[in-house]
């Protein structure tokens, strides 16, 4: 009888064992013959390359500092200052300054110096190295790659001073440019004029300078 019973209470543990596997297997993926659905991803997710990539910053199609191909140029002939015989084209509508016989041009990131002056002599490549040179260094931050020649213009033979420095720093963004200057040094009976273009030294402005610089004439 005590075997008999044991055997009964053997059937009924494997049973119980049979029933509570069939329960947990119920509960899980494998095996079911179901999958849990994966999670919707979240509202703005970028997963998958979608809105991110509409909401990104539309790249410049020119580098800062070009100016535009279709730029007009207008005369300018000072009407005071020290020497006012002479003419030169600079760009419409860009922001001018007096400042006693200099007049300054500006457009965001470009700039147009016309400077007049007495002189004894006419300006040499010598000269301008000697004396030039060492001036701007003391005024221009991190002055740099000066090369002096002699170029032709319009207007005849003139002392052309490139460099690079930097510029003063923005008054809204405090940005820093690194600027590429053209100085050209214009001579004639007693009287120098000084034109001095500058822009970003990445800036492709090899046309519109030369506009500026063949354009000068005296009067």
């Amino acid at each position: 009888m005590a075997a008999h019973t044991r055997t009964y209470a053997a059937v009924g543990l494997a049973l119980v064992a049979a029933v509570t596997a069939g329960c947990s297997g119920s509960g899980s993926g494998s095996g079911s013959g179901f999958t849990t659905p994966p999670a919707a991803p979240a509202s703005g997710s970028s997963s998958g390359g979608g809105s991110g990539q509409n909401n990104a910053t539309p790249t410049e199609s020119n580098p800062p500092g070009d100016i535009p191909d279709n730029q007009v140029y207008v005369s300018y002939r000072p009407s005071g200052g020290s020497f006012s015989g002479f003419a030169v084209k600079v760009p419409e509508g860009w922001a001018r300054t007096d400042q006693g016989s200099t007049a300054v041009f500006t457009d965001k990131l470009n700039t147009v110096k016309i400077t007049a002056t007495s002189a004894s002599s006419a300006p040499t490549t010598g000269s301008v190295t000697n004396t030039v040179v060492p001036q701007l260094r003391s005024r221009v931050p991190k002055f740099a790659a000066p090369k002096v020649s002699e170029v032709t213009r319009h207007a005849g033979r003139v002392v052309l001073l490139t460099y690079q420095g930097d510029s003063a720093k923005d008054q809204v963004t405090g940005k820093v440019v690194r600027d590429a200057f053209e100085r050209y040094a214009f001579y004639r009976a007693g009287h120098e004029v000084d034109l001095t273009l500058s822009g970003p030294v990445k800036a492709d402005n090899v046309d519109p300078w030369r506009i500026v610089s063949d354009s000068f004439a005296w009067r």
